[in-house]
């Protein structure tokens, strides 16, 4: 069987929003979530097997027992569930096992699938041995869910035909297939979902050698010339996620284009990457403006996340689920049972004096100042 690719669409329409797209945020050249133009690229680039996969070692060792196994038994593989941040490699996976299994892959979305009749029509399409990717899997409906219990366990599908007294229940046989799952949010999946995957295994942000050798390898790819100092370069600004190396790669790729000599350098790289506001950390200029807003405006002072939010203009939840992650990952902000509060690490990355322990937060003419109270979601 030559393994097909297949992307399912949306009932009605459109794929479903990117969640940062949803929560009204502007494109950011650091945001994790892929913009739309992105995906046929990224799929262009991205690894056809495990050998050529790079990083996240024991999960790639794991992974490949697992295909090896099913495969000598002629079985399919158990389902599995990747989880992580978003941009670390999930979608690439399940290509990938769908491309070691010599089988077909289906892409579909949590969000897509809305009523138990989307699921019912995807499953019954299926063939033996298909591998079926659900993005976003914590996002699937109650309905669809209880659909997909014993289409996982034992590979049939309950049909209800009919309404009232005459409706009747039908069984239907489905093919052997493999579900595998994607999430970045595993504490909103409901446990018997979670239950029934044989493998569950958590993706984690890239060292700065792995993500050196994925911009080299997406180099190539590309048809840019770079040298090893450029790429270390692209990578220490790329937060530890493959997606942001690639996509600051093709950004610096544009500038030397433009303002150099069409060869990255690790001057050239540097010089890029500020002109698209990317800091040695990797934060681009909202993520400045919080630091700045916590350790200049409020003087260092405890805020609460919807004073924050007010501050920055932005929505709270924005805030909370698409900036402050790396922020509190980076060390560059505290939670603190009454708000945010700017790490030392902030103050130096800015340019500023760190506060003396025990001094207490102080204004610029060196009075203290009495600590912020915010509303209940100040933690």
């Amino acid at each position: 069987m030559s393994p097909r690719r297949e992307i399912l669409a949306e009932p009605g329409g459109a794929a479903p929003a990117p969640a940062e797209a949803s929560a009204g945020v502007a494109a950011r050249p650091v945001a994790a979530i892929a913009h739309e133009g992105e995906l046929a690229l990224e799929a262009n680039l991205r690894p056809r097997s495990l050998d050529e996969f790079v990083g996240q070692q024991e999960l790639r060792e794991r992974l490949s027992i697992v295909l090896e196994a099913a495969r000598r038994r002629g079985q399919s593989v158990d389902h599995l569930l990747f989880a992580g941040p978003p941009g670390l490699g999930k979608t690439t996976l399940a290509g990938i096992v769908a491309a070691e299994m010599r089988a077909n892959l289906r892409i579909t979305s949590g969000p897509a699938l809305i009523r138990s009749g989307d699921v019912a029509a995807i499953l019954t399409g299926l063939e033996e041995g298909d591998v079926l990717f659900i993005d976003e899997i914590h996002r699937l409906g109650r309905a669809v869910e209880e659909v997909l219990y014993p289409a996982m366990e034992d590979f049939q599908l309950d049909i209800v035909i009919g309404k009232g007294p005459t409706a009747r229940s039908l069984r239907l046989d489905l093919p052997r297939f493999t579900l595998v799952g994607a999430t970045t949010r595993t504490g909103l999946m409901t446990g018997p979902l979670r239950d029934r995957f044989g493998f569950v295994a958590r993706l984690d942000h890239y060292s700065p050698p792995e993500l050196e050798k994925i911009v080299v390898r997406s180099a190539q790819l590309l048809g840019v010339e770079l040298q090893p100092d450029g790429a270390a370069e692209i990578a220490g600004r790329s937060r530890g996620t493959p997606r942001l190396a690639i996509r600051l790669l093709r950004r610096v790729r544009d500038f030397v284009e433009v303002r150099g000599t069409g060869v990255i350098t690790y001057d050239t790289a540097r010089a890029g990457l500020d002109q698209f506001g990317v800091d040695e950390l990797g934060l681009d200029q909202l993520d400045r403006t919080i630091l700045e807003t916590l350790c200049i405006r409020f003087c260092g002072r405890p805020v609460g996340l919807s004073t924050l939010a007010v501050s920055v203009g932005e929505e709270p939840e924005t805030v909370e689920d698409v900036y402050e992650p790396f922020l509190l990952k980076s060390g560059l902000v505290m939670r603190t049972p009454r708000g945010r509060v700017a790490a030392p690490a902030a103050y130096e990355h800015l340019g500023l004096p760190v506060p003396e322990e025990g001094a207490g937060p102080q204004s610029e003419r060196g009075l203290v100042l009495p600590t912020l109270f915010d509303d209940e979601r100040a933690s």
